[in-house]
C-alpha cells in the first residue's frame, strides 16, 4: 500500500491571510458566520479557492436544480470521489439547509436508490456522469430527460462536476479536517459500503 500525498504548506490562517486570501476569507467568514476547515486549505492558492467559490455560487444561486436536487448532485459526486468532508458537509446541508431529508441522505450515503423516480434518476445520471468522465450514452442521456430534465440540466452536472472535483481534490492533498459543524455527519469508516 502506498502513502498518500499530503501538500506540505499549512491552511491559511486569519493571521496568515493577504490579498485575495483574507479577502476571501473574511468573505466567508461574513456569509457563513466562520470559515471553513476546506477554505483554509485551498486558500494557499487562492486562484483554486476563488474559482471553486465562483462556480459554488453560480451552481446555488443561478441553476435550474431544486436545493434538494442541488444535494442530491453533490453527494453523489462527494461520494463517486470519495470525499469524506464534503459528504459530511454536503449531508448536514442536505438535511438541514435543503430540505433533503434524513432518508434521501441515508440513501445516498449507503449507495442505496432513492424511492423518489425523479431524484433518482438525477442520482444514477450523476454517476452516469461521472463514471463516464462527460460522455454520456445517448440511452442514460434519455432516461434521464424522461424524468423530466432537460439538456440544461445536463450542462448543469457539469458545473457541479466541476466544483466538486475542485474541492473533493483539494481536501485529498490537505486531508482537510472536518469542521465541527459537519461532524455529526462525518462518515462511518468502520461501517461497509452497501
Amino acid at each position: 500500500m502506498t502513502a498518500e500525498f499530503r501538500v506540505e504548506t499549512s491552511p491559511v490562517s486569519d493571521d496568515q491571510a493577504t490579498g485575495k486570501a483574507k479577502e476571501l476569507l473574511e468573505g466567508a467568514r461574513a456569509k457563513l458566520g466562520f470559515v471553513p476547515n476546506m477554505y483554509r486549505g485551498m486558500a494557499v492558492n487562492p486562484g483554486l479557492l476563488s474559482t471553486y467559490l465562483h462556480g459554488y455560487a453560480l451552481y446555488r444561486e443561478s441553476g435550474n436544480f431544486t436545493p434538494p436536487e442541488q444535494e442530491v448532485v453533490f453527494l453523489t459526486v462527494s461520494l463517486a470521489n470519495g470525499c469524506d468532508y464534503c459528504t459530511a458537509a454536503h449531508s448536514m446541508l442536505a438535511i438541514k439547509m435543503s430540505k433533503l431529508g434524513e432518508a434521501h441522505t441515508q440513501a445516498l450515503r449507503d449507495g442505496k436508490p432513492l424511492s423518489d423516480a425523479k431524484l433518482e434518476a438525477l442520482r444514477k445520471f450523476t454517476h452516469h456522469m461521472w463514471e463516464a468522465r462527460g460522455l454520456p450514452t445517448k440511452a442514460e442521456a434519455e432516461a434521464f430527460k424522461a424524468a423530466g430534465y432537460g439538456d440544461v440540466h445536463v450542462l448543469e452536472i457539469i458545473l457541479a462536476l466541476a466544483v466538486k472535483t475542485i474541492s473533493n481534490y483539494a481536501n485529498h492533498v490537505n486531508h482537510t479536517d472536518v469542521d465541527e459543524v459537519f461532524a455529526p455527519f462525518t462518515v462511518d469508516k468502520t461501517v461497509e459500503p452497501a
